[in-house]
């Protein structure tokens, strides 16, 4: 039987795989070329060296798991339904937490730590554009930016540590939804002086 040769995408999507059940540490050469049934030859024709798979790998978890979510929530033909599209998508567990926790537990590491920066800096921007084109000001949109990211990395760390007590039923995450949504597009009154944007 011929053994199909195996693509840089699928030794990325071995990695991924290996990071979302391990951590960074599972993300080596050997172990990755055992789990996927092929030769440590096989990774290094795609991959120099370790680092360069893991610069691979993170770059596709920055494509899916960031620019795959705001193309989705960019479809949306408003602002809020644009922002409900987004809290919509990363509300599940499904999206990847245990490789966002794997990584923030390795950050450490200086591609993680440059990866998790750049992709935190990336959701803030797209978030804070979208409470801008909601009304709020440049401040308010910066504080109601960096509550999402907060609500985010709390159910992120929620379904990995007490999963229990994060929503389950198709009605309490309707409800859930909805009080964040609440939470988020509630009307901050005024600007005070000292929040003045510029």
């Amino acid at each position: 039987m011929v053994v199909p040769r195996r693509t840089r995408d699928d030794w990325t999507a071995v990695a991924l795989a290996a990071l979302a059940e391990g951590g960074l540490a599972a993300v080596a050469v050997e172990p990755l070329a055992a789990r996927a049934g092929a030769t440590k030859g096989s990774v290094y024709w795609h991959f120099p060296t370790r680092d360069a798979l893991v610069e691979a790998t993170l770059a596709r978890w920055e494509l899916e798991h960031t620019e795959a979510v705001i193309a989705h929530a960019e479809q949306g033909a408003t602002p809020p339904e644009r922002l409900r599209r987004l809290i919509g998508a990363v509300l599940h567990p499904e999206r990847g937490i245990d490789i966002e926790m794997a990584l923030h537990a390795s950050l450490g590491d200086p591609l993680v730590a440059a990866a998790v920066a750049r992709v935190g800096q990336r959701r803030m921007d797209y978030v804070v554009t979208l409470f801008t084109e909601l009304g709020f000001t440049k401040t308010q949109a910066r504080r109601r930016a960096v509550t999402a990211y907060a609500v985010y990395l709390g159910q992120a760390q929620l379904h990995r540590t007490n999963p229990d007590v994060a929503p389950s039923t198709p009605a309490a995450k309707r409800a859930y939804m909805a009080d964040v949504m609440g939470v988020l597009l509630a009307d901050p009154g005024p600007p005070r002086p000292a929040e003045a944007d510029g």
